[in-house]
């Protein structure tokens, strides 16, 4: 690969001549850069698409190919993500029902919008991939008719197909009404029992690990309950009675649904298993009785969960965050909290409690700027990257903190050049916040130099475009191939170097090669 030219290649401010130039190359490595750019033309696409189908597939999903453009023959891969689109020729799905390659008849029965007599032919076909991808994505009534199927594998694809209607799922779960299974993938290839090892040495064997057929597909009919369990269309006292199962992975299929009984939900909040605990603890369906129970549970994981769930109380809310690391992502709860909710929680006597809204970005500008002032440098952190702080403020918390919320402050839209300036040029410096800098739009070529000066900030001050020309050109010649990429897909590269590297050839440039 040649890191410049593929740098080129993603450049958005390289001339349409340029890209056609770098498309006459015809490099693989260039070829897929120049298909994800958002300005080809027509001609262009249809270049890159007839020399890689790959690159023909995005570009059909990008929306920069027509049906007018693909030959469904010669490009069939190009016209089922045309078709998978609804943007096909309807008359394609005919055409590649018959294919000889199994994986274009398995791709098509993913697609939406099949004609009824192309459905009825991948209904049949003889390859059960096939047809269990048709019973995965298909409508109602086909979902339905396939639930039915004498195959496992095709039942277990309508039990994850969230168009089966819920009686046919009740069924599934049941095991009733329906005719019994006579295959699963396991006895197709080997003869029972057989239980495929984990760590199946053959390079030419797909079964999934630990599958297994003693005569009744018990892996798979696991399989098939699991998937009607975890399926939302699945009416719910169909699955009540999966609290007890002695399979742990179908309890922790129920812990997660909504819907059930409180006494269900309580068996599951003692159940051995810490995920099937925590997916309970996350489900909005607990009671607030069943809440309070878990916040003593043993698992970080499950207070955690609790912590994320939408209906957890606020005082329970601020014993977790008192008690159990609950991470920096945006809490539900807290998201939905109302004004005077958000001031109470910022008015707290606990840091932990006052960082839960400083996270959000949507603060009024009393709470804000009361959170920004904070003792606590943890909580100046959480909420020094709120829009609309001014840059008095942001100093402030600079020359009260220091260095434990440059980087949040360096992330704030609305910090000035002059601000980032400072924090770049900061000592001792934070390397954090350094690539933040780097990649803020307000950044001005005096902060982004500091940049170049860390082994991760540097690609991406190499790629932002208030770096000065001269500077870019440098970078170009960087040891790092990352470096020199970034610096030239930089749109502030000037004109006449994007051509005088265009016009040399694939493979050499300046002592590079790839």
């Amino acid at each position: 690969m040649n890191p410049l030219l593929c740098g080129l290649a993603a450049n958005p401010g390289l001339p349409a001549e340029l890209v056609d130039r770098l498309i006459g190359l015809a490099d693989a490595d260039l070829d897929d850069e120049l298909a994800r750019r958002d300005d080809l033309t027509r001609a262009q696409a249809m270049t890159l698409a007839s020399r890689d189908e790959s690159n023909g597939v995005r570009l059909a999903y990008e929306g920069a190919l027509t049906a007018a453009d693909v030959d469904p023959t010669a490009q069939p891969r190009i016209a089922l993500a045309l078709l998978d689109e609804g943007a096909g020729d309807p008359r394609w799905a005919r055409l590649l029902a018959a294919s000889v390659h199994v994986q274009h008849r398995e791709r098509l029965a993913a697609c939406p919008g099949l004609p009824p007599d192309v459905v009825e032919t991948l209904a049949a076909d003889p390859d059960i991939q096939v047809v269990a991808e048709l019973a995965l994505w298909g409508g109602p009534d086909v979902a339905a008719r396939l639930a039915a199927h004498p195959h496992a594998e095709v039942r277990r694809a309508a039990a994850l197909n969230e168009a089966t209607p819920p009686e046919v799922l009740a069924a599934l779960v049941a095991g009733e009404e329906l005719p019994p299974v006579r295959h699963c993938l396991v006895c197709d290839r080997e003869e029972p029992p057989f239980t495929h090892a984990p760590d199946c040495p053959r390079l030419d064997c797909d079964l999934r690990p630990g599958a297994s057929c003693d005569g009744s597909h018990e892996s798979t009919a696991l399989e098939i309950l699991r998937a009607v369990l975890e399926n939302p269309a699945t009416p719910a006292d169909a699955c009540a009675a999966f609290a007890d199962h002695p399979s742990t992975l179908l309890r922790w299929a129920v812990a997660a649904r909504p819907g059930l009984p409180p006494q269900v939900y309580a068996r599951l909040a003692v159940d051995p298993t810490p995920g099937a605990r925590a997916d309970l603890a996350a489900n909005p369906a607990i009671d607030d009785t069943l809440i309070r129970a878990l916040v003593d549970d043993t698992s970080p994981d499950v207070r955690r969960a609790l912590a994320h769930n939408p209906r957890v109380p606020l005082d329970v809310l601020a014993e977790l965050a008192a008690t159990t690391r609950i991470g920096t992502t945006p809490l539900p709860r807290i998201a939905s909290a109302t004004a005077a909710e958000v001031e109470e929680l910022a008015r707290s006597p606990h840091a932990a409690v006052r960082m839960l809204p400083a996270r959000r970005r949507d603060l009024p500008a009393g709470v804000r700027d009361a959170l920004a002032d904070d003792p606590d440098a943890k909580v100046v952190s959480a909420v020094a990257a709120h829009p609309g702080v001014s840059e008095a403020r942001l100093h402030a918390m600079v020359d009260r903190h220091g260095v434990q919320v440059l980087t949040g402050v360096a992330a704030n839209p609305d910090a000035t050049p002059a601000f980032l300036e400072r924090v770049a040029r900061h000592r001792p410096a934070v390397r954090k916040a350094l690539r933040a800098i780097a990649q803020h739009p307000r950044a001005t070529a005096a902060a982004l130099l500091p940049c170049l000066a860390d082994e991760r900030a540097r690609p991406l001050a190499a790629r932002h475009p208030a770096l000065p020309p001269t500077v870019v050109v440098e970078l170009l010649s960087d040891p790092a191939d990352p470096v020199a990429e970034a610096a030239a897909a930089n749109p502030s590269l000037p004109l006449a170097v994007m051509d005088e590297l265009t016009r040399r050839q694939t493979g050499q440039l300046g002592g590079r090669s790839g």
